[in-house]
């Protein structure tokens, strides 16, 4: 039971460093086509949690590792759901769901965002996108290091 355990959060891990570089990629194909300049909403939560205000090209790497960070530990509730033996769709649902909810509730929280109903049509369809995106690429990376169930 604990080496399933310590497999599907290790498996969870690299989904999530799957999921995050393809959200990265993602995004920055969004703002190419956007014109957006890149989010400080990382490095805000960041600072928020971790009671630091970074500013400068060194707020920039504090959160680019936000970032990274944030999204490769949330790969391990993906792992944790698939151990569970929820079905792959429902668990790659609940996973987006959970990802991308959490982020509404809590940036506003740690005023890190405006509310999510004040964004805008566009910009919470984009965000959802850049989520789902994040979310596909973390089950089928799971998928593909994971061996056929028995």
């Amino acid at each position: 039971m604990l080496e399933e355990l310590g497999c599907a959060i290790g498996k969870g891990l690299l989904s999530g460093l799957a999921g995050t570089a393809a959200i990265t990629g993602a995004q920055r194909i969004e703002m190419r086509l956007t014109g957006r300049q890149p989010s400080s909403t990382p490095e805000k939560a960041g600072g928020a949690v971790l009671g630091v205000e970074p500013t400068n090209e060194a707020g920039k790497r504090f959160g680019t590792m936000v970032h990274w960070f944030y999204g490769t530990v949330w790969g391990i509730p993906l792992g944790l759901l698939r151990l569970s033996g929820l079905r792959k769709c429902m668990a790659n649902a609940v996973h987006f769901l959970a990802i991308w909810l959490t982020g509404m509730i809590l940036l506003p929280a740690l005023k890190a965002s405006s509310a999510p109903w004040k964004w805008g049509v566009k910009a919470l369809a984009i965000d959802g996108l850049l989520h789902i995106v994040y979310a596909a690429a973390s089950g089928l990376f799971h998928e593909w290091i994971s061996p056929p169930r028995k």
